[in-house]
């Protein structure tokens, strides 16, 4: 416009650093980031994840490429449900005891029950059918 001077060196270049690092933090919080691209989906029909005696009454299971995880209540009693956070949908590759820890920003759940432990997440994760047939663990719609 004439008559405006032009904007002072230190504004353009300040605006000109703030710009990328915005940008690396929306990154880092959408769903793309944080997780190495993973399946971002719990199954949509069953599916076989090995024998049932794999896990002892008590103990609980993460199968990363399913995005399950298995609990074993009783000796003929299992819950399943999916690993995938409900904070920003990231697929969750650590179970320590019960205690499943999604990678992109710490949501803890339990693997018993799917409630949350510690936030960001708030609602708990999604319950899966699940059953033994012939010695094996079926999960997923349909089981």
């Amino acid at each position: 416009m004439p008559g405006t001077p032009p904007p002072a060196r230190r504004t353009v270049l300040r605006a000109a650093a703030i710009v990328p690092a915005a940008g690396l933090g929306i990154t880092a919080c959408s769903s793309g980031g944080g997780d190495g691209g993973g399946n971002r989906s719990a199954p949509t029909a069953p599916v076989d994840l090995g024998a049932s005696d794999e896990i002892k009454v008590g103990a609980s299971k993460l199968y990363t490429d399913e995005n399950v995880v298995v609990s074993r209540i009783a000796d003929d009693e299992y819950k399943a449900f999916s690993s995938i956070c409900t904070h920003q949908r990231c697929p969750i590759n650590k179970l320590e005891g019960h205690t499943l820890t999604c990678p992109c920003h710490g949501s803890q759940f339990d693997a018993t029950n799917g409630k949350v432990l510690h936030e960001p997440a708030t609602v708990p994760l999604s319950e899966l059918p699940v059953k033994v047939e012939k010695g094996k663990i079926i999960a997923g719609p349909g089981a």
